[in-house]
């Protein structure tokens, strides 16, 4: 079987988590700190907090900037659900706004109708590595005082022209699960470049306080969302194998789009030109049912885009219209990706699909 998604971990991750249960570093200890350390470097970002997922990060970033039961949170209705499920169960009402036509991301142009006096924040998505417009979504937010929180849970490394996705905004949330980039099994962390919301931040991982042996008081309610050095240790060595697996990742891309450009499946698009990472191959077709079957008959397993988020009747859209994400969610389909992917089978891949799915 081709796997959808395929990564590794290495004798350097085995040595550095072996090091680390010698020298009792288990929990959340120096070895989160010098990974934080390392991730603070890479991003060219003051504070980072590793977090016990990337789920959780969005939910202490929302914390962190005051968002509160009954406040409003925009989200765009093409994402993974834990966007929304992070505002939803802080008691806060998700608003979903459509995508842009092209691309699966938030459409910034039709936020502003959706604004209340109850509007607290807005969470823009870099789907797949894919920027938002971070620039007019700045203005905006300014204009209307709101907080920016970046999902950037599948854009590590990924840049638009201001640098990288995740840190332009008050608090940039990343996850460190097994399909991304790199990983650590499960975790994640945020990133600010605003000492006060890192010190929230920092407190609210441990139960509102950041002297965990000695709080002193209780000053913030808070809960246990913290990393453990294991966990860290292997992200460490993941961290040093990032830079080529964008290569990869982007050279698996360029190798769909060249040999899939004569059958039925429309690319999803990706600016490799303009620092965007396709952590991700996906494309739209008609028929994903039938085809996700027939590779799978031949040993190749795809997946189908997850649905959009108005499906979720418990955050209460009341059938609101949204045309542009409705043909991903019906139509999308991820093909063989991750950054050690086999590239023989990748040629398979595209050589099968040229055989059933001909223009």
């Amino acid at each position: 079987m081709i796997n959808w998604w395929r990564t590794s971990f290495g004798e350097e991750e085995i040595e550095r988590v072996v090091n680390s249960i010698r020298n009792q570093n288990i929990s959340q200890g120096k070895v989160t700190v010098e990974f934080e350390r390392c991730l603070s470097e890479y991003l060219e970002v003051d504070h980072v907090v590793a977090t016990s997922s990337g789920s959780t990060a969005l939910a202490l970033a929302l914390m962190a900037v005051g968002v509160r039961p009954g406040d409003e949170v925009i989200v765009p209705n093409r994402t993974w659900i834990a966007t929304a499920h992070a505002a939803h169960l802080l008691g806060a009402k998700v608003v979903l706004v459509d995508v842009e036509a092209s691309r699966p991301i938030l459409d910034v142009k039709k936020v502003e109708s959706l604004l209340t006096e109850r509007t607290r924040a807005i969470i823009p998505v870099h789907m797949n590595g894919r920027s938002v417009d971070m620039n007019s979504l700045q203005i905006l937010a300014k204009r209307h005082n709101l907080a920016i929180i970046e999902d950037a849970a599948q854009a590590i490394g990924s840049k638009n022209s201001s640098g990288f996705l995740g840190t332009q905004s008050d608090v940039g949330c990343f996850s460190l699960s097994v399909a991304k980039t790199i990983a650590t099994g499960q975790g994640g962390f945020a990133v600010t470049n605003n000492k006060d919301l890192a010190l929230k931040l920092r407190a609210l991982r441990t139960h509102g306080v950041e002297n965990v042996t000695d709080p002193g008081k209780w000053g913030l309610p808070g809960f246990n969302f913290r990393f453990t050095d294991i966990q860290a240790s292997m992200g460490i060595e993941q961290l040093k194998r990032l830079p080529k697996r964008i290569q990869v990742l982007n050279s698996i891309y360029e190798m769909y789009l060249d040999g899939l450009g004569r059958t039925t499946l429309r690319p999803i698009e990706v600016n490799l030109a303009g620092g965007e990472i396709p952590v991700y191959n996906e494309f739209l077709l008609n028929d994903r049912e039938e085809l996700i079957n027939e590779l799978r008959s031949a040993g190749i397993e795809t997946r189908p885009f997850y649905p959009d988020l108005d499906k979720a009747d418990y955050l209460g859209q009341n059938g609101r219209d949204f045309p542009n994400s409705r043909k991903y969610g019906v139509n999308g389909i991820y093909l063989p990706s991750g950054p050690t992917q086999n590239i023989a089978d990748i040629k398979t891949v595209i050589q099968k699909i040229c055989a059933l799915r001909p223009i």
